[in-house]
């Protein structure tokens, strides 16, 4: 059975899905600028040689991307969700000696889960745990702010995060909540293992009945000026950290 398509924009966000050979690309969209930056930057690669090309104005691909008003950049892409696998398939099979996860709740706004994305690409967390519900599997604003991470980090969508997160307990997890009412600083804990990073949306925080399914609470210590970071900043700030306590 086919599946469902969805558009993507920009630059970053195009590119990785072409260059992902686990990605199908149904079409392409681009100005004739866009395909000679491409052909320029990509020379080796190729990228659009058995992709569907349709070249079109700047003012058409605005249209394409809606109400969003996304900066498409020149670029826009018709793709298929990645194949997936479930989150205790991936336990089961990865014997890492380090792992790291991301769990995201009432997080829901998609350019911050596409700059958690980024980061989390960026400082090698192996996944991200949302709630099925709640998660804009295909939000041009979350590709977009991902910058091509999207293509990069598995995304685990469950159903219920609480059963999760017992779950990840029994297989030798350690589940550490970033709370604004912790006092512990989460630098001076020891991050080697297995660990579960959860945080909460900056509105409303970790929901208090998976808070409790947590080991550790932790806090992202700052100066007095500013009251809280941006929860993706958070979440940067926090995977910069442990991808250099653990190399």
């Amino acid at each position: 059975m086919k599946k469902s398509t969805f558009l993507i924009v920009g630059k970053h966000a195009v590119l990785e899905a072409l260059k992902n050979p686990l990605r199908r690309v149904e079409r392409v969209f681009l100005t004739e600028d866009a395909k000679k930056k491409i052909n320029r930057e990509n020379q080796s690669l190729n990228l659009l040689k058995s992709v569907n090309v349709f070249y079109k104005s700047k003012r058409e691909l605005d249209n394409l991307c809606g109400k969003d008003e996304t900066a498409h950049q020149g670029l826009i892409a018709e793709i298929e969700q990645l194949e997936e696998i479930t989150l205790k398939e991936f336990v089961q099979e990865n014997n890492k000696s380090n792992l790291n996860l991301l769990a995201l709740d009432q997080v829901t706004d998609p350019r911050n889960i596409g700059s958690i994305i980024r980061s989390a690409v960026a400082f090698n967390i192996d996944g991200i745990i949302v709630k099925e519900r709640a998660y804009p599997s295909k939000s041009k604003l979350l590709y977009k702010s991902a910058s091509g991470g999207a293509e990069h980090v598995r995304i685990f969508k469950v159903s219920n995060l609480n059963t999760s997160l017992k779950f990840l307990k029994t297989k030798d997890f350690w589940i550490s909540a970033f709370d604004v009412t912790a006092t512990k600083d989460f630098t001076l804990h020891n991050w080697k293992g297995k660990n579960v990073l959860l945080f909460g949306s900056e509105g409303y925080g970790i929901k208090a009945k998976t808070l409790e399914n947590s080991d550790f609470r932790f806090k992202v210590n700052m100066n007095k000026n500013i009251e809280s970071l941006n929860i993706s900043n958070t979440v940067s700030v926090v995977c910069h950290h442990i991808f250099h306590s653990i190399r």
